[in-house]
């Protein structure tokens, strides 16, 4: 009995590790887990890609167009469904198809596919192609599938406004991309033309005129307003050029002078620079805690009339003040207007049974070609128009472009770890040996 006892204390261990491993087998079935403990996170989405996600109510169906092998990529089917696993983890509603183009060549000819490794993405009877295999392209399509319907957003031209399908330093290019990549379409409007600001528009956005507009014009625009029409005005620290009556329809007026941002300058910002630092709630900024910047920001004021509400959006300036004088760097109590200021506020009412948005932002310069890169600067854009396009439940943080992983080392850097590694490193190994060889033969 003695002699058995070793083996069945052997036997018994061994069947408690086998149940202890098959009940975390079915604890790790039942509540999958997951930790990417990656530098970049390479292995999990950003937090915009899996909120994309949440707003899919229903199955998304994905059909690969790609061979078993690429001549550069090598097993391109076995990439994107490495990929792809990444999204199947927060929806497993996800279904994944593969179809060869070359052995299946009608199939792709009515998909109108155009090269190998395309997919096509579809939810709710609609679907959108893709040609690039990254986050922020699938993210972004996601996104435009979640659309409820098409979205029309027209911004004025006609008098040297900037562009939203402009790449001018001054135009709105990179935020015209980013909301057509979100599935609305941009069309310029050019009211000495136009009889009307079409009613199928969801929003006219209004930036800075460079030119005089005629007071024709101004009526439609006026017009637009009474309709019940949303807006988004980017107003910048220049005369309004005929746009009096309508900042006079919404009550609008400007502490004179720009805003002097201490705060940015201790960050060695522009001297010009305001920094948007105060959100108070709102569907816009809802999980918003990304710093704006606002070069030569106007201070807005408002006096609501016509049953509008008013809500302060974006506050700034909270150790500035106004100043006429751009070029002073001290407050001077006796000149300038001590802040914080409102940057951004909203407007709502009701007209015929319908809300009314408009967004007035004391700067067109924040979203311009050269300055949109900055903090949260697109992100808050974007935000604006989903929310005047009554789509608060797109507001959500935009998925970006992957990050870098990649390590650069100068050619002094990579010659010392060459060093450290080719012979440093096998000299120390020949010498700890050569210790312990003669440490074993004086032994």
């Amino acid at each position: 009995m003695r002699r058995l006892l070793p083996m069945l204390k052997r036997t018994a261990a061994l069947l408690l590790v086998l149940v202890a491993a098959g009940a975390l087998n079915q604890l790790a079935a039942r509540y999958p887990a997951h930790w990417d403990v990656t530098q970049n996170a390479l292995n999990s989405l950003e937090p915009g890609s899996v909120e994309a996600l949440a707003l899919l109510q229903g199955p998304v169906k994905i059909t690969v167009y790609a061979t078993e092998q690429d001549a550069q990529l090598g097993d391109i089917r076995k990439l994107i469904r490495e990929f792809i696993s990444l999204y199947q983890r927060y929806k497993t509603d996800i279904s994944l198809t593969f179809i060869d183009p070359v052995k299946e060549p009608e199939a792709m000819r009515k998909a109108a596919i155009s090269g190998n490794g395309e997919m096509v993405v579809e939810y709710a009877g609609r679907s959108e192609h893709i040609t690039t295999l990254n986050e922020e392209t699938l993210s972004s399509a996601l996104l435009r599938l979640a659309h409820s319907r098409d979205q029309l957003l027209l911004y004025l031209g006609g008098h040297g406004e900037r562009k939203l399908d402009g790449n001018a330093n001054h135009d709105l290019g990179e935020f015209g991309n980013r909301l057509q990549q979100l599935g609305y379409h941009i069309a310029s409007l050019k009211l000495a033309i136009a009889q009307d600001v079409p009613d199928n528009a969801s929003m006219l956005v209004l930036t800075h005129p460079q030119t005089q507009l005629m007071p024709g014009e101004v009526k439609k625009l006026l017009r637009h307003i009474d309709k019940g029409g949303n807006l988004l005005w980017l107003v910048d620290a220049e005369p309004l050029r005929g746009l009096e009556p309508l900042a006079e329809k919404l009550g609008l007026t400007f502490l004179p002078g720009t805003i002097i941002d201490p705060a940015a300058q201790e960050m060695n910002a522009p001297a010009n620079w305001t920094l948007g630092t105060g959100y108070p709630p709102h569907a816009v900024t809802r999980d918003f805690d990304l710093i704006t910047v606002f070069p030569d920001a106007l201070a807005l004021d408002f006096e609501t009339k016509d049953k509008w509400q008013k809500h302060m959006l974006i506050e700034g300036g909270a150790q500035g003040w106004v100043s006429e004088n751009s070029a002073r760097r001290h407050f001077d109590k006796r000149k300038d207007i001590p802040g914080p200021f409102e940057l951004a506020v909203t407007l709502q009412r009701t007209v015929n049974d319908r809300e009314q948005r408009v967004i007035v932002v004391g700067n067109g310069n924040f979203l311009a070609n050269v300055y949109s890169g900055n903090g949260g600067n697109l992100d808050l854009g974007v935000n604006m128009v989903n929310w005047l396009a009554h789509e608060e439940r797109l507001i959500t943080m935009q998925p970006h472009a992957a990050k870098d992983g990649a390590v650069t080392l100068s050619r002094r850097q990579l010659t010392a770890i060459s060093v450290g590694f080719l012979v440093l490193l096998p000299l120390a190994l020949i010498a700890a040996g050569f210790r312990s060889w003669l440490r074993r033969r004086n032994a």
